[in-house]
């Protein structure tokens, strides 16, 4: 039988466990409101600047712009964005196995693999792989846009260098409060959306050229994607960890009434063996 100070001090234990988590649930609710609205309120301006340089690029000369630059790809590039924190579930392990399928997709072809990894829990994950080429951490709790301008800088200028033939993007999108699931993108080159006819440009007339325009959109539109990725991962983030301090506060409540009904039987024992103890004893002296 449990010992009952034993059950006791894992109860009070439970109970502060409980006390913990229920306060990082409240806190991620918070947070998770602030960030949700940012990621919805930008959602739409991506959307448009990927409409908007679909129509500008389709039907041009890829040669002219070297970010759109299409080679035979013999180095890939993953731009892996989880977060900087954990106790959000399965949210940044998600991240992780894709990335880990699709590099060894990518090296059973024969081609080679380099990592920029954005937040933590990429560069811990991925640190003793060989395959890192940069980092960026500490920026996933106040990220703003001069970081992903930063980013996106570093992993074109990588590219403009030959380093690599193509760069694709791994994020966590956030669909609900309940579903986050992992996304891949690609960042370069850049290519014109599917389904985009060549006679794109003819709806509309220019000023300036189109030529000219693309020299400037073209660096903005990866500072937008790294972007709206790192929107999606921070909103995903707080959505996983409130589910997943949810489920450890409920977690908590179960345990709490499995060791009180250990607890109380334990101590039913004693008493039970106490009464027989006095009872053994009465018969004795009357004997």
């Amino acid at each position: 039988m449990a010992n009952l100070k034993d059950v006791k001090v894992k109860i009070s234990g439970v109970k502060k466990t409980s006390q913990i988590t229920k306060a990082m649930n409240m806190v991620a609710a918070a947070k998770l409101r602030g960030a949700q609205q940012k990621m919805e309120r930008f959602r739409p301006y991506a959307e448009k600047y990927h409409t908007a340089m679909g129509n500008l690029s389709s039907g041009m000369d890829a040669a002219q712009f070297p970010l759109m630059e299409v080679r035979e790809v013999k180095n890939v590039e993953l731009l892996v964005v989880t977060s900087d924190r954990g106790l959000c579930g399965s949210f940044n392990s998600n991240i992780l196995k894709q990335t880990e399928r699709l590099m060894r997709q990518l090296e059973g072809e024969g081609k080679k693999v380099s990592l920029v990894c954005v937040g933590k829990k990429a560069a811990q994950y991925f640190k003793r792989s060989g395959k890192v080429r940069a980092t960026f951490t500490d920026i996933m709790s106040t990220f703003q846009m001069f970081n992903a301008r930063a980013i996106a800088q570093d992993v074109a200028a990588n590219f403009l260098a030959g380093g690599a033939d193509e760069v694709q993007i791994m994020y966590g999108r956030f669909q609900s409060v309940a579903v986050q699931k992992p996304a891949q993108r690609q960042f370069l080159p850049v290519k014109p959306p599917e389904g985009s006819g060549t006679s794109g440009n003819a709806a509309y007339i220019y000023e300036p050229s189109t030529t000219e325009i693309m020299d400037v959109m073209l660096p903005l539109y990866l500072n937008v994607m790294v972007y709206h990725a790192m929107l999606e991962v921070s909103a995903s983030e707080h959505a996983a960890r409130m589910s997943a301090m949810d489920n450890a506060t409920k977690a908590c409540r179960d345990m709490i009434t499995s060791l009180t009904m250990i607890y109380n039987k334990a101590r039913q024992a004693g008493i039970t063996a106490e009464l027989m103890d006095i009872v053994g004893g009465a018969e004795a002296l009357k004997g």
